[in-house]
This record gives structure tokens, sequence and C-alpha cells, in this order.
């Protein structure tokens, strides 16, 4: 699970690993928004305010790495 983000000028690789059935219905608009559909899916995206804000909603539901 993520630990609390700050933004950074870094990329970071968010992972999907947690179902968002049975979730509030803001923490699955925010996967949405993140481009994450499925258990599995990755997307890569600057670590910027507005994603780390996104994160640290759903922080249970993705791993966050630093991306190569």
């Amino acid at each position: 699970m993520a630990k609390r983000l700050a933004a950074s000028d870094a990329n970071i690789e968010i992972t999907q690993i947690r179902s968002s059935i049975g979730g509030k219905q803001n923490q699955r608009d925010t996967l949405r928004s993140l481009g994450l559909k499925h258990i599995g899916d990755s997307v890569v995206r600057k670590a910027d305010a507005v994603t780390v804000g996104m994160v640290n909603t759903v922080s249970h539901l993705v791993q966050v790495e630093e991306a190569k």
C-alpha cells in the first residue's frame, strides 16, 4: 500500500492491486481518472499535485513506484 505522497518532479508508476467493487463512488471515479480499469493495469504519470492527490485518495487500492 502506498504511503502519503508529496508532489515532485519525478515520474511515478501507479498499478491497481485491489478491486474497486464495494468501494465509494469517488474512489471508482478516481481510479478511472488515473486510467486504471482492471487489477494489474499500470500507468506512468508525473507526480504533480493533482496526481498525488488522486493517488492518496485510493492509496489502499494502488501500488506506487518510481518510474524507471
